[in-house]
């Protein structure tokens, strides 16, 4: 007799390490644009703009990248 099966062999959808994953996506897109943003404002003098607009854009990114694994995974 087999041992019952604990993971979902071949089942579309989202597991813990996935939920995960994409959580670190979301926190590494808007960190990564941001400290981008504060070195840029740095070398520039021109504080705080492009740490604005560097969130916003880790924020758009993280999106993207959320909606494209999210997708790929319901498929």
């Amino acid at each position: 007799m087999e041992a019952p099966h604990t993971e979902r062999s071949g089942e579309a959808g989202l597991g813990g390490r996935d939920l995960i994953g994409l959580g670190a996506l979301l926190v590494g897109a808007i960190v990564v644009c941001t400290v981008l943003g504060l070195v840029v404002d740095e070398l520039a003098g021109t504080a705080p703009v492009f740490t604005i607009l560097g969130v916003f854009l880790g924020m758009a990114a993280g999106a993207f990248g959320f909606a494209v694994r999210v997708r790929a995974a319901v498929r």
